[in-house]
């Protein structure tokens, strides 16, 4: 019987050509968000935390709840709250219709909706592109956004869902889930 040597090493010789690795590179580098329209403003939340997109459809109201949010809606057993983000950030409740929409989202172990006006695109863009949120003359509800991207002719507002949904009523939200872009 004749011996078999094994290389152990771990080196397969099969290593990234530059193509590959500058393709590797830009994968890590890039993100992926969901756009959508509230009022006049474009905003967007990571990808990687949509469960799905769904039309308007009524909803359970709930008795002593802060006034954005809208009530609750039964997702094939999963009772989710929604969130209507056009209250959360002007005070002023949306009168859905049909066109509007629900983003279904996870926020560390909760799952939300929030109602929209629109879903715009998809956007993938690299880190370095996300740009921080100015503190010159920052609104108490800046602290709701992580980032801004600016595209050809506006800017689109990257939600920090956990800023979104702090508070009692929320319980205790995993702190800082979505803090870091992606």
């Amino acid at each position: 019987m004749e011996a078999v040597a094994i290389d152990t090493s771990g080196d397969t010789g099969l290593a990234p050509t530059g193509l590959a690795m500058n393709h590797l590179q830009s994968a890590v580098d890039e993100s992926q968000y969901i756009s959508f329209r509230v009022g006049d403003g474009q905003y967007a939340v990571d990808i990687m935390r949509c469960r799905e997109i769904k039309g308007w459809t009524e909803i359970t109201g709930l008795p002593n709840q802060p006034k954005y949010v809208r009530g609750v809606l039964n997702l094939r057993g999963i009772v989710v709250p929604i969130i209507d983000l056009r209250n959360r950030f002007w005070g002023e409740k949306t009168d859905a219709t049909p066109m509007h929409v629900v983003i279904i989202v996870n926020v560390g172990e909760q799952i939300v909706g929030l109602l929209v006006d629109a879903v715009s695109d998809i956007l993938s863009t690299e880190r370095s592109q996300v740009k921080d949120v100015p503190e010159a003359g920052q609104s108490p509800d800046a602290r709701y956004l992580k980032g801004l991207i600016a595209l050809d002719e506006e800017m689109v507002a990257i939600l920090s869902l956990s800023s979104l949904l702090q508070g009692e009523e929320f319980g205790a939200i995993a702190e800082n889930q979505d803090d870091q872009v992606r």
